[in-house]
């Protein structure tokens, strides 16, 4: 993958489709890689006259892995509940600048921002932070820091931030297990995801990235009074099984920023199956037609 030099690091990217097209960035979540965004969405919206971009945040993939040895994630993350902000590496602003770096980079101005789950939170601080980089807004699985809403169950909880193994062949189990408890329950492919945790260990797995971004989305709080300003048109997208970050955070996000859609899908969990990638694309291509 090409890097681009973006905040002080550099960035691994990858992008579709016709640059002299607007641009859509698409935004990952939680120590996930860019290849979470399947080539298959990544393509329907190329062919539907969008300049794609997909990137591994800071800490995942063949981006910048940020180095910090003394990092204790369970003081840390103590620290954290009691207001000391201290010990985390980094925040969702500083990952928002990175996103907007990016497009700097690749001499892209206003895009199209597309998040999901951490990403989502990601797209909604671009949108706060860098307003004039934003044409849309389109925020999938994702919540409003608020701790009332969008929090997850406890075995999921449970199950996320169990040690990652380090041989190769338990990490792939691991990989499908967490996929199987977050995902669709109707809808979940075991091959599937078995492919998508091969791919991504083939591309190097950072053990840190989930404790040092986990920490990222505890230390940058609630987004709600930025998210009540907003001026830009949005989608949020939502499923109702989602276990991971539940449908309460989607809800409260399209009910703060003024004009904000909401879809809910009856049948998804924490991600975007197959079956419903089609009706997505078609709600984000609609929802950029309005500032075309």
């Amino acid at each position: 993958m090409p890097l681009a030099p973006a905040n002080g690091i550099q960035i691994a990217y990858e992008t579709f489709g016709d640059a002299a097209d607007p641009s859509i960035l698409l935004i990952m979540g939680l120590g996930a890689q860019m290849v979470s965004w399947d080539d298959e969405i990544c393509h329907m919206l190329a062919d539907r006259g969008f300049h794609v971009i997909r990137f591994d945040n800071r800490d995942v993939g063949e981006s910048t892995w940020i180095d910090a040895p003394d990092f204790d994630m369970d003081a840390a993350f103590l620290a954290a509940l009691g207001g000391d902000l201290s010990g985390a590496i980094y925040t969702l602003s500083d990952m928002a600048d990175d996103a907007v770096a990016l497009l700097d980079s690749l001499a892209i101005g206003p895009a199209h921002i597309v998040g999901a789950s951490m990403g989502g939170m990601i797209a909604q601080t671009i949108a706060i932070e860098h307003p004039e980089r934003v044409l849309t807004l389109t925020s999938i699985m994702s919540t409003t820091g608020e701790l009332t809403v969008g929090q997850p169950s406890d075995d999921v909880l449970a199950v996320l931030l169990q040690p990652r193994p380090t041989d190769p062949e338990a990490a792939i189990e691991f990989g499908v297990e967490l996929f199987q408890a977050i995902s669709s329950k109707e809808h979940f492919d075991p091959e599937r995801a078995r492919q998508r945790v091969k791919r991504e260990i083939s591309r190097g797995v950072n053990p840190e990235a989930v404790p040092h971004q986990l920490l990222a989305t505890i230390a940058s709080g609630s987004r709600a009074e930025g998210l009540a300003q907003l001026e830009v048109p949005t989608l949020v997208v939502h499923g109702r099984e989602d276990p991971l970050i539940t449908v309460s955070g989607g809800e409260r996000t399209a009910e703060l920023i003024p004009g904000a859609e909401l879809l809910v899908i009856d049948d998804m969990g924490h991600d975007v199956p197959p079956i419903h990638l089609p009706a997505v694309v078609a709600r984000v291509t609609a929802l950029t037609h309005r500032v075309a």
